[in-house]
């Protein structure tokens, strides 16, 4: 976070599992936000798709005492490194978000090199200059590419891999891109959970607002999953749990329901907020890319696939039962490697149970 909203000059190092602790306005909430924001860009949106959801739009991405130009030009600055194969890949990106958005420079670098770099040469043109590394004939080539889109995600589209230079420059990149698209934003809305949900509608939003389909999808098709999702619900739910099922309604909808003892039953409409957003993030935890609504990696063979899922308020709604039960389900399932979480905690439960499982905690302060 270079310069994003509250953050200037920040780095935050991101594990398996990661929680940010802090107060309200210590900048929990955007941190989750930058990161989601380049997912999106790694996974071909726009600028303007990629903010979308950010409350305020563009210009609430600027640091609140960044001043003008002369120009009057505002803007952010955020990036990551990324590690793997090709070692560390590092992507730093600006933004201009006053008084027009657009990418304003653009910079890869990997192996020693700057593998990509762009630069606003023209104002006047929705175009931005882009030089890559070649190592060939030529050492660098150069090209405009548009100026609302991470040119990093472009460059499988504009480079050959002919020389051993393109095809570091193409490394770096997938690994970039694939890492960051593999992001899947939830935040569990109880009061659309208590909806019922039409059949069809079988891969979970990030508000979870169709888990009645989704529940009668996993309930048939992993029976060890949905019974370790039974298991979570009697943990973090009152009462005896033997049970998830669901209910068929007029119209081709859904409610679900727990199996209590005896035959009995209770709607999820009935459960209180906490309960709701437990079983939700619990059924996230749980599954993966094929029942989440995610941008899969085609180029990933699925049991190579890692989705990091974002969870601001992870532990909001939840008493301290709930909380210690979550974050160790979280870190069990992190353990295994398909899954990765970065979420947000502002109660002590919540970050006494992350620091018990051994999760990187990043404190911001009170």
């Amino acid at each position: 976070m270079s310069a994003f909203k509250s953050h200037r000059n920040a780095v935050f190092p991101l594990g398996p599992l990661t929680l940010f602790r802090g107060g309200s306005g210590s900048g929990k909430s955007n941190a989750l936000q930058g990161y989601e924001v380049l997912a999106r860009l790694a996974g071909g949106d726009t600028l303007e798709e990629a903010l979308a959801p950010v409350a305020g739009g563009p210009s609430a991405c600027v640091p609140q005492q960044a001043r003008p130009d002369a120009q009057g030009r505002r803007g952010f600055r955020i990036g990551c490194t990324v590690t793997g194969p090709a070692g560390p890949v590092r992507l730093d990106v600006a933004v201009q978000a006053e008084p027009v958005l657009r990418v304003v420079g653009e910079r890869l670098t990997g192996f020693g090199e700057t593998l990509l770099s762009t630069a606003l040469r023209d104002p006047g043109l929705r175009t931005v200059e882009a030089v890559w590394h070649t190592a060939g004939a030529v050492p660098v080539t150069r090209a405009p590419l548009p100026d609302d889109r991470l040119g990093t995600s472009l460059l499988p589209l504009r480079v050959a891999g002919k020389t051993a230079g393109q095809r570091l420059v193409l490394d770096a990149a997938e690994q970039v891109v694939v890492a960051l698209r593999s992001v899947f934003p939830c935040d569990p809305r109880p009061e659309l959970m208590r909806m019922p949900a039409a059949a069809r509608d079988g891969m979970l939003r990030g508000a979870c607002d169709n888990v009645a389909a989704v529940l009668g999808r996993t309930r048939h098709e992993c029976a060890i999953r949905h019974g370790l999702l039974v298991t979570a619900a009697g943990a973090g739910c009152r009462g005896p749990v033997e049970g998830l099922t669901v209910e068929e309604l007029d119209g081709g909808f859904l409610r679900a329901v727990l199996a209590r003892k005896a035959g009995a039953t209770t709607p999820l409409e009935r459960l209180a907020d906490g309960e709701l957003r437990y079983l939700a993030l619990s059924l996230v935890l749980l599954t993966g890319p094929g029942v989440l609504a995610v941008d899969q990696v085609a180029e990933v063979l699925p049991a190579l696939q890692t989705l990091t899922v974002l969870a601001d308020g992870l532990d909001r709604c939840l008493d301290e039962r709930q909380a210690r039960e979550l974050v160790g389900l979280a870190a069990r399932m992190c353990e295994r490697g398909h899954i990765r979480l970065v979420g947000t905690v502002r109660g002590a439960v919540g970050e006494e149970a992350a620091r018990a499982v051994g999760a990187s905690v990043v404190d911001l302060g009170p």
